[in-house]
Parts: C-alpha cells; structure tokens; sequence
C-alpha cells in the first residue's frame, strides 16, 4: 500500500468532472491513504456529500465555519502529506495563483507546506488561454506537480485537450510525490527520457510495433521533474506528462534516434525506457494495401541501435551522460541483462521480466532490478512505476554524486 499513513486532502471543485473524483477517492484510499474529501459550494451542485461520507476516511469538509475546528483550513493545511485538487478549474488555479482565499478549499492550499497537485479540467479553449497557461507555468515553477489534462471527449460533445486525466493517473502522481518516501535531488542536472514503443510504418493504416504503453518512461521523467531536474521527454506515447518535462514526439526509431541525438550531448542522463523496434518495412506502401492485392512480401531492414550508438559516442568521448538502458526479458533475465549492459556500452540496465504477474507492459506495476557497471544488483520489488520511477532517480542522482 504506497500511500500507507499519508493524510491527503481532497480538494473536489466544481467542474462537471467532478464525479470523476470519486473513483480517485476510491484508488486513494485502496492505496493506503487517509482522505479528506474538501468540496466547494460549485462542486456539491456535481456530486454529493454522501458518496465521499461512505469512501472516503472521514466525513467531507464543505465551510470554513462548519467545522469542529476553530480554525479548519490551518488545521487540514498542517496535517496533510498531500493536498490533490481534483478537478481543478479555472478559478481555483487563479486563486492559487494570486492566494486567494474565499472558500475552505483554497484558504487551505494557502495555509499548507505540504506538496501540492493540480489536476485540471475544462474547455479546451479555456485550458488554451494564455491566462490560464501563464497560471499553470506560474505554479509549476513554484513547484506544484500539475497532471494535464487529456485529449478526448468533452462535456459539451466535441473533440478536444481538457479533460481531466485518469483516475489513475492522478494517483500515480500521488505515488510519486509522496509515496515512495525516497529523497531525491536531481537539482541542476538535465535528464533526457524515452519512453513508449514505436511505430513502423508498413502502409498509411498499419504498422509494426510492440506493447510498451510508455507509463515507465513518463513515470521517470515526472520523477526527475519533481526532483529538480531539466527534462525532456521523447516519446511516443499518448500518456500526459509533469508540466515541468519539456515533451518531444515522435512515431518512429529513425524519428526517436534523431531526437535524442538532437538532445543528448547536452544531457547529464540519458534513460532509453522506449520499447524501440529492431527492424522496419525497407519501404513504405502509399496507399492502404488491399488484401485483393495478395499477401504483400515485406521486407525488413535493422533500425539503428540507439543505445549501442550513445555507447559508442560515449566511449570516444563524445558524449559524457550516464546511459540507462532497459531490457524487457521473458526468460533469463539477470544473463541478458549483464550482457546487454556490456554490449550497449551502458553505465545502468533496468531489467524486468514482462512475462511475470503484473509487471511490464500495460500495468500500472512493475518489478525490476538495476544492473550496474560496477557488479552492483538492485532489486526493486512489485511496486507502483510511479515508485519504480522514483527509486531509479534516486540511483541515479547518487551515481552522478559519487562521479
């Protein structure tokens, strides 16, 4: 259980999102934590105090003057580990900008040391605003994580950014912040992250490519993020990222290989999570192909070798970065792993065996051990990736320490 004694105050405002954080109520609580539902006067016209009466560790808070507390929003403020806003809209992210202080939920986002994390939701012309960009820069630079909103349907029926992000992504981010209780410093450092698995095409429709989601690799750039770190994230992945992670997509291994030779000369860290394809069709349909065309001969020639390639321009001194690679095995991990360290040229192989119960691809866990160059094996058992993200941070920031 991550979240295992962490007081988190629910902060729920009232976008039409509302309902949906319920369920990361649920999550948090399944999690381990202890939830305090604050609900504005909006949000109790989305959902209702009873549903977060019966999941939620204590009843929900609603005023500043109902409560048995004298003073209610110092006494949530003090005693939390983790305020999460969820859905965040328009209003309550002005309001901590300028500390505003109207109503329970914002007067205790005033009056907390703890971390914070924004989830916003809205219009996707209202998410587009300048004012509300410049407001969402504002409190990531002050260091409140922000889970973006995705892409997807809105409340109004069409198409667009705003909708507020997964409950579990939203606990993940919980996890991540606080969950691991490992302190990271990453401050100063420039860690280039891939994540996701790519897509080589065969014609305009279909492609060869592999089950990475990219959750561990963005689980690693919001860690880094949240650790200090400048980060740029190359991926190929739908999923949202730290406001603070400069994001770079790309499709392809000759598009991914391009970008992180863009980027990695300048970088302290390099960390290959991407699942990148060993081969890709020698040429590329036009058109759809038609199965009235007969079975189509498809021939495949070998993708660059990215982390091969930074192992080599490390080792003729052209690139200084300590190199993590990843190696996703079904069977004799530890061997694979140790040799793919010293074919690679890398300094750290993340290994984890995708054919064991909830690890690897598509699942919100994973198990891995870190392989070093220096003989060393750190298993990190069944744990969240928002976690596995964490731990491998915290190896790496005391690599580039001892270096």
């Amino acid at each position: 259980m991550p979240l295992s004694g962490k007081r988190v105050v629910l902060g729920v405002t009232g976008g039409i999102a509302a309902y949906k954080s319920i369920e990361v109520c649920r999550r948090l609580v399944d999690a381990g934590a202890h939830v305090i539902p604050v609900l504005t006067d909006a949000a109790l016209n989305m959902v209702g105090e009873t549903t977060f009466r019966a999941l939620a560790s204590e009843p929900p808070k609603t005023s500043l003057w109902s409560d048995s507390e004298t003073i209610p929003h110092t006494h949530l403020g003090q005693t939390a580990d983790l305020i999460i806003v969820c859905p965040a809209t328009a209003r309550i992210i002005s309001d901590m900008r300028t500390g505003r202080s109207g109503d329970l939920l914002s007067a205790t986002l005033v009056a907390t040391e703890a971390p914070v994390i924004v989830c916003p939701a809205m219009h996707t012309e209202m998410w587009d605003h300048p004012a509300i960009q410049e407001n969402i820069d504002v409190l990531a630079s002050r260091g409140v994580t922000i889970v973006p909103p995705e892409e997807g349907r809105l409340a109004g029926g069409d198409i667009g950014k705003g909708r507020l992000a997964s409950p579990e992504a939203v606990v993940d981010a919980a996890i991540g912040v606080v969950g691991s209780g490992v302190t990271v410093d990453l401050s100063g450092r420039s860690v280039l992250v891939t994540a996701g698995g790519t897509r080589e095409p065969i014609d305009p429709v279909r492609f060869i490519g592999n089950r990475s989601t990219g959750r561990q690799g963005h689980a690693i750039a919001d860690a880094a993020a949240r650790a200090g770190a400048e980060v740029t994230l190359i991926t190929t992945s739908a999923l949202p990222n730290d406001a603070r992670v400069q994001r770079v997509e790309v499709a392809t291994a000759a598009e991914l290989h391009a970008a992180v030779t863009q980027h990695a000369t300048s970088a302290d860290v390099v960390v290959m999570a991407a699942a990148v394809a060993d081969f890709t069709p020698a040429a590329t349909a036009e058109h759809k192909i038609k199965k009235g065309d007969g079975v189509p001969q498809i021939v495949l020639v070998p993708t660059v070798d990215i982390l091969a390639d930074l192992g080599t321009r490390k080792a003729a001194g052209e690139l200084s970065a300590l190199l993590v690679g990843f190696a996703a095995e079904t069977q004799n991990v530890a061997d694979n792993a140790r040799s793919k360290l010293e074919r690679k040229g890398a300094d750290f192989i993340v290994a984890n065996d995708v054919a064991a119960p909830n690890t690897g691809f598509a699942y919100s866990t994973n198990a891995v051990t870190v392989f070093g160059r220096d003989g060393s094996e750190r298993p990190l058992s069944l744990r969240s990736k928002a976690e596995i993200g964490t731990e491998l941070c915290a190896i790496i920031a005391a690599q580039l320490s001892s270096n």
